[in-house]
């Protein structure tokens, strides 16, 4: 029902606000600041479990929405782990047990490293507009920048999160923050931009927060160490045999 309400008043808030731009035309600005075709980024996330914390390094190659190749450089009990997303599979391949798992159905549900992002996370397409119809629910200050709140709604019954409401920056068309709602309207995840950078005349998230709602511990920072936007990235990379090497 409060989504309801929020759709109704979409409207009239725009005008009261001045926004002359529809939800879907903003999104669609955060969609062209935010994806390049080819991206390569090293980043850590650190992990404030229930028994302390602990920080993952990683190096990830994407092409596109369909092709991921991820390959933990930390810790030493991670070291050597790799992960390959193909179209809609995901495979995991760990050199203490020189197995690789394909990761699917109810798995794809679970932590990442004990993070709180899951794999379907990593599944999803990163193309909101593709996902959701988006409508203006307001306005407001965050960490003094002047955003916009969008409220999305997923076109299709297979969407992961079936609405989010988001925060997006005026003038650089970034995500500030984000929560993750289900079908029931349960509030599952949030997100916060706590650092924005500037990467080849775009605005970038540079140290994200995380918290599943639903689970324990203190939440996941995301940090991005380097990005490289429209890298070149080889062809080999993308392939089960890449795991192994």
């Amino acid at each position: 029902m409060k989504y309801l309400i929020w759709s109704i008043l979409a409207v009239p808030v725009a005008i009261l606000f001045g926004q002359s731009q529809t939800g879907d035309e903003i999104l669609q600005k955060v969609d062209r600041n935010m994806f390049s075709e080819n991206k390569i980024i090293v980043s850590r996330m650190v992990i404030h479990g229930e028994r302390g914390s602990r920080t993952v390094e990683v190096k990830s190659w994407q092409r596109g929405v369909k092709e991921a190749f991820s390959e933990f450089l930390a810790p030493a009990r991670e070291q050597g782990t790799k992960m390959l997303k193909l179209q809609d599979m995901l495979w995991t391949f760990t050199p203490s047990t020189d197995r690789t798992i394909l990761i699917s159905g109810h798995m794809l549900r679970q932590s990442m490293m004990g993070s709180d992002l899951s794999y379907e996370d990593m599944m999803e397409d990163p193309h909101l507009p593709n996902l959701y119809a988006a409508s203006v629910a307001g306005e407001e200050s965050v960490n003094g920048r002047s955003c916009l709140i969008l409220l999305l709604i997923a076109k299709k019954e297979d969407i992961v999160y079936n609405s989010r409401k988001v925060w997006v920056d005026k003038t650089r068309f970034v995500l500030v923050r984000e929560e993750l709602y289900a079908k029931s309207g349960k509030l599952l995840k949030r997100m916060d931009v706590r650092e924005v950078m500037e990467v080849q005349k775009r605005w970038m998230a540079k140290s994200i927060f995380y918290k599943d709602v639903l689970k324990d511990g203190e939440g996941t920072e995301f940090l991005v160490d380097s990005l490289v936007l429209d890298a070149v990235i080889p062809d080999y990379l993308f392939s089960k045999a890449a795991l192994k090497k």
